[in-house]
């Protein structure tokens, strides 16, 4: 249904009116024909937490204990990192993957409902533009989202969240507490179309784990989108940024959470994460092909705000 069809004191109208429109637009990309094979690093049990070196097992209770921390203040802290952007990045993220089963041409080929997956996702930003998307753009309101996530606060603060849209009480969105390095039973292999996840890779304890898992579940063809904060290449630009992430950022933490070590730990698990060309090859080394990769191995990835954050995409071989 077309949002000028809607009764205008109806619920999903006036949640409509209140999200900025947008346009759809195609993300045509070549796709890598031989991706590196995976090449699984040793792992000698220990991990970073930021700058510290930690047990691994460790590592997951203690990102947990951020992240129930800043739940409450999610949107300050992406704020703060991002410059106040992320929430751009987010809506274009989710415009270049086109969620959703577009309307079929003909009655000989149904609507095919997507099953998308958003890991680290438990506050809902990205679902619910998945959700928004599929419906309004590609007028699909069966796909459904299952949105993820290890923290159970994090999850609380997505259901509350929930509320102030169309699907809170709807079969089409799912929550699920679970580790994206094992996810339970209840994610079948190759049963996803879609997985995402924003912002939450780089505190993964094994992110050579997650990825293989994300490879797991997805359906032949389904595609695997990250988008998470990265490396800036400019060396002038790079160092105004450091200077705002560790100079700024974790005592604006402070005065506006009351938590500056949370914002500490961020800020240093940017720094510590894979720069994009490492990232990428760790994408192809799962099995993903690599849209945008050349035979040289250059590209693979798009690169927002001269690199702050990056856009990472693989698609399961269908074969």
């Amino acid at each position: 249904m077309h949002p000028r069809h809607l009764s205008p004191r109806s619920p999903l109208s006036r949640y409509i009116l209140q999200r900025q429109s947008y346009r759809c637009f195609s993300c045509s990309l070549r796709l890598s024909q031989t991706p590196p094979q995976s090449q699984q690093q040793p792992q000698d049990g220990t991990t970073h937490f930021g700058f510290q070196s930690i047990p691994s097992a460790s590592k997951a209770s203690r990102v947990s204990s951020v992240f129930s921390s800043v739940a409450s203040s999610y949107d300050t802290m992406n704020d703060l990192m991002s410059l106040g952007i992320h929430r751009l990045w987010k809506d274009h993220f989710v415009r270049s993957l086109n969620p959703g089963c577009p309307e079929p041409t003909s009655t000989n080929h149904p609507r095919q409902p997507w099953t998308m997956l958003d890991i680290a996702g438990g506050t809902g930003d990205i679902a619910f533009r998945l959700l928004d998307h599929a419906t309004l753009i590609n007028h699909d309101h069966e796909s459904k989202v299952i949105v993820s996530d290890i923290n159970p606060d994090m999850l609380a603060e997505g259901k509350r969240r929930a509320l102030s849209t169309p699907y809170a009480h709807s079969p089409r969105l799912e929550w699920l507490e679970a580790n994206a390095e094992v996810l339970p039973p209840s994610i079948a292999s190759s049963s996803i179309d879609l997985y995402t996840v924003a912002f939450g890779i780089r505190n993964f304890t094994h992110k050579e784990t997650a990825l293989r898992e994300a490879y797991r579940v997805l359906k032949p063809g389904g595609v695997f989108a990250c988008l998470e904060f990265s490396h800036v290449d400019n060396r002038i630009f790079n160092a105004v940024y450091k200077r705002w992430s560790f100079g700024a950022i974790p005592i604006i933490g402070q005065l506006v959470a009351g938590d500056r070590d949370s914002y500490q730990y961020l800020v240093e698990s940017i720094e510590k994460f894979p720069r994009q060309r490492e990232w990428r090859d760790m994408v192809a080394g799962a099995g993903f092909m690599v849209p945008g990769m050349d035979g040289e191995g250059e590209g693979g990835w798009e690169d927002l705000m001269g690199g702050i954050a990056a856009v990472h995409k693989g698609v399961k071989p269908l074969n």
